[in-house]
């Protein structure tokens, strides 16, 4: 028996027009609980890379320092009486090069020495009034160092006022320094790290009560656990990366402000003590590759958070059918 051909017509109205529908999305878009998640997200995303571009530039600044420190020696002439303080200077510096591993030997002329103190005489003092030691900078050969022991005995018997000082002490304070702040620096990213998850975790959960009920439906309708909680976690994985990147990107902005206005603004007192404080506002390549690792981790995390929440809360409504008294209880 054929179907009336108004029944056919009708049919396949409403295909085309299912067809021409678009598709609303299973979970609701953006709503208030998930913009408050990606506010937090994105604070504690600029807090967590702040502190690794922190401890990026601490590490890298203080591996400089310690090979800055360790390829120089200096050696200290200071004025006695009857002494040319320029021949001396010249004859020590002979003495340096003279032994194997020294590489270069330069002679601190007055004019830098005068500018090596005024932070602490000022400008226009008269340094023949003062018995300002003159210096000699030894490049040396890390590899294959001088014997430094032979140096000194050979300078104390042709200039005995000169010094040899190999800074290993220096060294060895500042490599410790250095350490210390690194642990420091990492124990804080730990903590950062730790309380990023923490409050991702309660705000997804957070988050995730405010949509109980569409997983309610969903379930009671059919749908698997593994289906719904991937639809959730494509929400909430989404949320979760525009929050980290948001504050990803605010901690490099931050980074690059900084480095723009200390050198534009060089030779100025500001610039000068925060130098002095905290080194160069400079992040290199494995600071910024460390900040977007922060953003994938924060976003993953959002998104392993959101699937156990629904399959946590898939099993408490199971629960609550099987026995009712324990909805009435809640």
């Amino acid at each position: 028996m054929t179907k009336p051909a108004s029944t056919k017509a009708a049919r396949n109205a409403r295909a085309r027009a299912s067809m021409l529908r678009p598709l609303a999305p299973i979970v609701p878009p953006l709503n208030v609980s998930g913009r408050a998640l990606m506010v937090v997200i994105a604070i504690m995303s600029f807090l967590c890379a702040l502190t690794l571009g922190a401890v990026t530039m601490v590490q890298e600044k203080a591996e400089d320092w310690q090979g800055d420190v360790s390829s120089e020696i200096t050696i200290q002439i200071r004025p006695a009486e009857g002494l040319d303080i320029e021949e001396a200077l010249r004859e020590v510096r002979g003495i340096a090069l003279s032994y194997r591993g020294a590489l270069t030997a330069e002679i601190v002329d007055r004019s830098s020495t005068a500018r090596l103190l005024e932070p602490w005489l000022g400008e226009g003092f008269d340094m023949d009034e003062l018995p300002v030691p003159r210096l000699v900078i030894v490049t040396i050969d890390e590899a294959a160092p001088p014997d430094f022991g032979a140096m000194r005995e050979a300078l104390a018997e042709s200039v005995p006022s000169a010094s040899l000082d190999d800074h290993r002490a220096w060294a060895s304070r500042l490599i410790t320094m250095a350490r210390i702040t690194v642990l420091v620096g990492v124990g804080v990213l730990s903590l950062m790290v730790s309380t990023t998850m923490l409050t991702v975790i309660f705000a997804t959960r957070g988050a995730m009560a405010g949509n109980r009920h569409i997983v309610e439906v969903l379930h009671f309708v059919g749908a698997e656990t593994g289906f719904i909680a991937a639809e959730f976690q494509k929400r909430f994985l989404m949320i979760g990366l525009k929050g980290a990147a948001t504050g990803g990107g605010l901690a490099i902005l931050a980074f690059l402000l900084l480095g723009a206005w200390q050198s534009n603004s060089l030779a100025t007192a500001a610039n000068d003590q925060v130098t002095a404080l905290f080194g160069r506002f400079t992040l290199s390549g494995a600071g910024y590759v460390g900040i977007l690792g922060v953003v994938v981790l924060i976003s993953v995390m959002t998104a392993f958070t959101t699937r156990l929440t629904v399959v946590r809360t898939i099993r408490e409504i199971d629960r609550q059918r099987a026995d009712p008294s324990l909805a009435e209880m809640e």
